[in-house]
């Protein structure tokens, strides 16, 4: 019920991703949900956005003009601004297979370049941020805050100093592995080479403490989440995950690893990929289930219990899944989970957390653990 009877109606129709005719979902949005939702910092930890540019769109905003309505993307200006969205991960990704095939360096500066692009093209829309700073001064003037997140290891060709090169240019986290294990660290989805992280990849780890880069483990295995936890001084984010109690999926934290996070201050962005959010059950008795906002909520609910309040968040992946849950077909959809949140009995302080504030705390927690050891170092 809208306690001053005013109500923002929001459609939420199915787009690509719909599987035949379903019916349009309306969602009746309180004026008390959208006001929490319009005052927060809504940080979406992961976007790939730039590859479906590149892929679809010739690399081009030209080609593909998100000022336009874009109905084979999860993203585009309009829906952005519907969506409250205030500060992105931009996803910069190179498929797995270039840690053999080559070119995985080349390849990931060109989706910097890209990112840089449409922030060039759209000034009045997005900005880059380099810090946690910007990031909220960005959204307070009305602009969507945009950092980059390399999205797999394999992309610093076994270099420390490309870690440094991707930090000057933008990128403030990154994956330590996609799909396919590396010489120096296994992935969920990969054959393990290391049991975990190698000595190289506990220096990975301990160079993006240095320059203040955030460890995303997303895609990574469970004995690597372990040891990246405990080499790190900084917290660390899975960037787009869920809870795994839930959907039985290696791309999923256990609960294990999440009990590990309050110590570290880390924080668990939930994936919105149906694959990784149906319960394991569910996906049994029908493998093309796409989930629900209930769903969702339910893996934001799950962290909650196993590892606090200040450890999750929202990493949709919108524009990398082919997938959606009902009710969470875009970016437009974001005030839908900060009503079901506030259904569920959640208050301001705790939406606003889930939002944006943990990850933005992650964040800038990241930076003072640089600036210390740059201070030990002069």
């Amino acid at each position: 019920m809208c306690r001053t009877g005013l109500c923002v109606v929001i459609w939420l129709l199915g787009t690509t991703h719909l599987r035949g005719e379903e019916p349009e979902t309306r969602l009746v949005i309180s004026e008390e949900a959208r006001e929490i939702h319009q005052s927060g910092l809504l940080f979406d930890g992961h976007n790939d956005l730039p590859w479906q540019i590149w892929q679809i769109g010739n690399s081009s905003f030209e080609t593909m003009d998100i000022a336009q309505p874009q109905p084979k993307l999860h993203t585009d200006i309009a829906r952005v601004k519907a969506g409250g969205l205030k500060a992105q991960f931009c996803s910069v990704y190179v498929p797995a297979e270039t840690d053999i095939t080559g070119g995985a360096l080349l390849k990931t500066l060109g989706q910097i370049d890209l990112v840089h692009k449409m922030v060039k093209k759209y000034p009045d829309v997005f900005e880059i941020a380099r810090t946690a700073d910007d990031v909220e001064r960005i959204a307070k003037q009305g602009r969507v805050a945009s950092m980059m997140g390399v999205e797999g290891g394999h992309c610093i060709e076994n270099s420390l100093q490309n870690l440094k090169r991707f930090y000057d240019l933008g990128v403030r986290y990154m994956t330590l592995t996609h799909s396919r294990s590396l010489g120096w660290a296994d992935s969920a989805t990969g054959k393990a080479q290391n049991g975990g992280l190698s000595e190289f990849g506990k220096e990975v780890v301990r160079e993006m403490n240095q320059i203040g880069m955030l460890v995303d483990l997303s895609h990574v295995s469970p004995k690597t989440m372990k040891d990246a936890l405990e080499v790190s001084e900084a917290p660390v984010i899975f960037s787009h995950s869920s809870a795994r109690a839930i959907c039985d999926h290696p791309r999923n934290v256990p609960d294990d690893v999440l009990k590990l996070l309050p110590q570290n201050g880390g924080v668990v962005m939930i994936n919105f990929y149906s694959g990784f959010i149906v319960p394991t059950e569910e996906l049994k008795r029908d493998p093309k289930s796409r989930g629900n906002l209930d769903t969702v909520v339910d893996h934001i609910e799950h962290v909650i219990k196993v590892a606090g309040i200040d450890h999750v968040g929202i990493g949709s992946d919108f524009d990398g899944i082919n997938s959606t849950p009902v009710g969470l077909e875009d970016v437009s959809t974001y005030p839908a989970i900060t009503q079901e949140l506030l259904n569920r009995g959640y208050n301001r302080k705790a939406i606003l957390k889930i939002l944006g504030g943990n990850v933005l705390r992650a964040l800038r927690q990241a930076e003072k653990v640089a600036q210390r050891k740059d201070r030990k170092t002069d």
